[in-house]
């Protein structure tokens, strides 16, 4: 199955893991219910952490949705669902929402990604984008119509423009990253939950720019081409090597997942997340994304058995940030 596939609700009977926890002591016997919700780029991990899981144990009942990051912590704030994935931090409105809710929660980084601008193999005249021409394309009242308006001697075709919803974590992270405000955007562009959608957009129209998760990209590299992002050392393509070594700014960014504290008691969904993170790491690097540093996940691991509540990120501009600062709040 492809480690990419969207489906609007995927249900799966799983059990629980002998990872440590009390879902050490109850496996092969653990049952119950585990539901999770939420970004489309962080669900190919989420997906491939269900199906190792699966494998172990059938006891619990997984179900995961994708809705994207907003539409995901809005269930998650109404208690709807017990994790939520999560392609950018907590924002302060929610962690408000929260807060009156009486909503606790445990905020985890699990992978670090590097949004790709894409376009179809048919493009040849553009080599690479500056952050500028990205704003000057993407900005609220953009001017931008044809490609040649973007740099002299492009040609004079209409730019079709695809990006993730509204409700993406993706499109509040690229439009904080290239326009200065998060959501602030033209609004004449072709909208998707289903990064799939954009990928089959952008690759059967030659005019096309679009905007999604790494995973998505390399999965579909037949169909579509990465477009390098110039930056003060050069012109970089979103890479494994340099997502890791932070030359791929400003699109590189943590993904997360975020646990219920009241969820977390019970014995399912702990183990489950005793088991995502203890296999994240190999998992998140066979679905396309980069894995972070085993001192990291340590520290991760740490802050889940601690139960440590709140986010370290919420309020911080993450853009540009390097894996090893991640956790930096959390020491």
């Amino acid at each position: 199955m492809s480690k990419v596939l969207i489906m609007s609700a995927l249900t799966l009977s799983l059990s629980a893991a002998g990872c440590g926890g009390n879902g050490a002591t109850l496996a092969g016997s653990l049952e119950g219910t585990v539901r999770v919700d939420g970004s489309s780029t962080v669900y190919p991990i989420t997906e491939a952490v269900v199906e190792e899981f699966l494998a172990v144990h059938p006891g619990v009942r997984v179900t995961a949705g994708v809705s994207g990051t907003g539409g995901g912590f809005k269930k998650f704030l109404a208690g709807e669902i017990d994790i939520n994935d999560a392609s950018r931090s907590i924002k302060e409105s929610e962690v408000e929402k929260a807060r009156d809710a009486g909503v606790e929660y445990i905020e985890l980084p699990v992978a670090f990604d590097g949004l790709s601008v894409v376009i179809h193999p048919g493009n040849t005249w553009v080599d690479f984008l500056s952050p500028a021409e990205l704003k000057a394309i993407w900005e609220p009242a953009s001017e931008v119509t044809n490609w040649s308006d973007v740099r002299p001697g492009w040609p004079e075709r209409p730019i079709k423009l695809y990006g993730p919803g509204t409700d993406s974590g993706t499109f509040d992270y690229f439009t904080e990253a290239i326009n200065g405000k998060s959501r602030a955007c033209r609004a004449d562009f072709t909208a998707s939950e289903d990064d799939n959608v954009l990928v089959l957009g952008v690759a059967g129209d030659r005019d096309a720019l679009g905007f999604f998760g790494f995973a998505y990209y390399l999965e579909n590299q037949d169909k579509i081409k990465a477009v390098p992002i110039q930056t003060a050392t050069g012109n970089v393509a979103p890479s494994f090597d340099s997502i890791n070594d932070g030359s791929y700014t400003p699109l590189s960014r943590p993904l997360f997942i975020y646990v219920s504290s009241a969820a977390a008691r019970r014995p399912e969904v702990e183990a489950f997340v005793d088991f995502y993170l203890q296999q994240v790491a190999k998992l998140s690097g066979e679905v396309g994304y980069v894995p972070l540093p085993e001192q990291e996940y340590e520290l991760v691991r740490a802050r889940f058995a601690s139960r440590v509540p709140g986010s370290a990120f919420a309020g911080r501009n993450t853009v540009g940030m390097r894996i090893e600062d991640l956790l930096k709040p959390a020491n």
